[in-house]
């Protein structure tokens, strides 16, 4: 059986290779989660005035250094002085000399996204009229190359070993608790968290490379190392790696102290074991969703429990179709997996379906937001694919079902014929046998012999070996969708990806406008009552926008009583939305300047319009209210 499953095995790991290389190659190197929305100067624009700064404008809130924003001129000499600087919400600035010539600048950036990813681009503006220029926006990129191919590798080892260890557990623990002394079992839940172990060191020494130089010799940087661990990502591999060290006294318990005990004494422990395997799971797969997608965007709040049920329940059918697999295959004669062990994890991937759809669904829309995502975006088009997989393995899962339950007919023919066959023999080799070391060699024969026919029966079993075919073909499909969903997570979202491109769009053409004509805006004030219902929950909030056009803006929010005084709320925030081209809500944080006065500085309206400007205004820790108005704007 050995010489059997070998070639089968090599076929999955070949398969594996084959689809992670494709995914990566056509990954490209930026797969960022964060994109540029807005600048100032915008791109493309031709100003009159050198600017005395620079301000670019993210989707979401990104982490910086001293190199992140640069700005070159046309020699692609840095102009930029000092280190970059949060202005407001998710606008970040750069100063730049003073007195700048004319000529066309390029401003290039390299940031590390809210869910971890690196950011890379670049963009031209210039001043009094453009020139040539000897930098090429082209080349920038980040999270490619030799590190951005071996992170992600690293990223599909880390979940493959997650889903093997904590799926391959709960199959033994849930479902066929003998499995506990199969040394293939004890080998593969091993083997996962060993695979899951280095995997996470290894993705901490690329971290710092990765999201900042991508050369190989940074990798021991410790230097690198050092800010990496003071980063969100770095504290979830670490986290990641002292659960990890949690999980290894589970495996030891779980396949030491538990298989040696009594019936009776196991009931206990195996109550305690399921208790803390699942607090230690729930932990690991926390690991991702507090510094990937789920951490940032809409409803975090809910997005990460959502995204640590997701991954349970991909560890539980996946990671226990693995150890159904290999208990199939490499069972002793003595142990085999029985049907009622089947039939168990059958339930268990069942209901681990049903959470996959419920927390699938959600996880789409928060990620696309759009029909048209699916087709327009390549995230929306793995969604697809990912889809299509999950669909064909629960195909292949209901034909195994329908072997199981042939196997457990089977089954109970085999146990009966199995009960009359040993005292026979016993009888026999009793009658035969002249003194207790010939019994016992006798004894030993006869067990192999036992062994050696059982396994022939039961490889010769049709529906068993039906079980075994339909299972494999399962295993292969789950390597696909593993490298698959991989992908997904290191691929920009689709509503994000389309909010960017209206966004460069809408300020693309905005900026011709204004870069041909003067302005004719003024400065714009909104004045809103409010009623949050709660005590002391009435007043007046204003709105001052200047120039109030497209481009870059001040904003000075102020919030009074029915009496005119100054009134300091918990929380004042503002979202400007241009339903006519279905642009926003842009949402922005005003800064506390003093009692009843909020501001922002650099806030980016893309396009001329009637906006909505909407104010959401929190009076208590659950009393809170939005007020609206539309106003014209450029």
């Amino acid at each position: 059986m050995t010489q059997t499953i070998a070639p089968r095995v090599r076929m999955l790991v070949l398969l594996f290779l084959a689809v992670t290389g494709a995914l990566l190659a056509g990954a490209g190197p930026a797969s960022a989660h964060a994109a540029l929305t807005g600048s100032d100067p915008a791109q493309g624009v031709v100003v009159d005035k050198a600017p005395t700064q620079v301000t670019l404008t993210f989707s979401e809130t990104v982490s910086l250094n001293d190199d992140s924003l640069r700005v070159l001129d046309p020699k692609g000499t840095r102009v930029d002085s000092g280190k970059p600087s949060h202005t407001s919400g998710t606008s970040y600035a750069v100063k730049v000399h003073s007195g700048l010539p004319d000529g066309t600048y390029t401003v290039t950036y390299q940031v590390v996204s809210a869910d971890s990813h690196p950011v890379a681009g670049a963009y031209t503006f210039s001043i009094g009229s453009p020139s040539k220029t000897s930098v090429s926006v082209s080349d920038q990129a980040a999270g490619g190359g030799i590190v951005g191919g071996l992170y992600g590798f690293g990223r599909y080892v880390s979940y493959a070993g997650f889903i093997v260890m904590a799926g391959g557990a709960a199959f033994v623990l849930a479902c066929w608790q003998r499995g506990t002394g199969v040394r293939a079992l004890q080998r593969l839940v091993v083997s996962g968290w060993l695979a899951m172990t280095a995997a996470t060191l290894f993705l901490l020494l690329l971290r710092g490379s990765y999201t900042s130089s991508g050369k190989l010799g940074d990798i021991f940087d410790l230097e690198l190392l050092g800010e990496v661990l003071q980063t969100k990502t770095g504290a979830a591999l670490v986290s990641r790696l002292l659960l990890l060290a949690a999980a290894a006294l589970f495996i030891a318990v779980l396949f030491g102290a538990y298989d040696k005990r009594e019936d009776e004494e196991k009931r206990d422990l195996r109550f305690g074991l399921a208790v803390g395997g699942t607090v230690v799971a729930a932990g690991l797969a926390a690991s991702w969703a507090m510094a990937e997608h789920a951490s940032t965007g809409l409803q975090p709040g809910i997005a990460m429990p959502v995204d640590v049920l997701h991954l349970l329940a991909v560890a539980a059918w996946l990671g226990g179709l693995a150890a159904l697999l290999v208990a199939l295959y490499r069972a002793p004669a003595d142990r085999p997996v029985e049907a009622t062990a089947v039939h168990r994890f059958s339930q268990v991937a069942f209901g681990s379906v049903i959470a996959l759809i419920a927390t699938g669904v959600y996880q789409s829309w928060r990620q696309l937001g759009s029909w048209s995502a699916f087709t327009e975006t390549r995230y929306g088009q793995l969604l697809l694919v990912k889809i299509g997989l999950v669909a064909l393995l629960v195909g292949i899962a209901w034909i195994s079902r329908r072997w199981t339950a042939r196997l457990a007919d089977t089954t109970v023919t085999e146990e009966q014929a199995e009960q009359k066959q040993p005292a026979k023999e016993h009888v026999t080799a009793a009658a035969g046998a002249a003194d207790s070391q010939r019994a016992a060699q006798l004894a030993r024969q006869r067990a192999a012999v036992d062994a050696t026919r059982e396994k022939r029966l039961r490889d010769g079993d049709p529906n068993r070996f039906g079980l075994r075919r339909s299972v494999l073909a399962e295993a292969g499909v789950a390597v696909v969708l593993l490298a698959v969903t991989t992908s997904l997570t290191s691929t920009e979202p689709g509503r994000t990806e389309l909010e960017a491109a209206k966004a460069a769009s809408s300020s693309s053409s905005s900026s011709s406008s204004d870069s041909s004509s003067d302005s004719t805006s003024g400065a714009l004030t909104l004045d809103m009552s409010f009623d949050t219902g709660g005590t002391d929950g009435k007043g007046v909030v204003s709105v001052d926008l200047d120039p109030a056009r497209a481009g870059a803006n001040e904003m000075h929010v102020y919030v009074t009583r029915p009496n005119g005084r100054g009134f300091d709320v918990p929380e004042v925030k503002v979202a400007f939305t241009l339903e006519a081209k279905d642009i926003g809500p842009l949402p922005v944080v005003p800064d506390h300047i003093t009692t009843g006065h909020w501001a922002a500085s650099g806030v980016q309206i893309p396009m001329a319009g009637e906006w909505k400007i909407a104010v959401t205004v929190r009076t208590s820790d659950i009393d809170q209210v939005t007020v609206s108005k539309n106003a014209q704007i450029g």
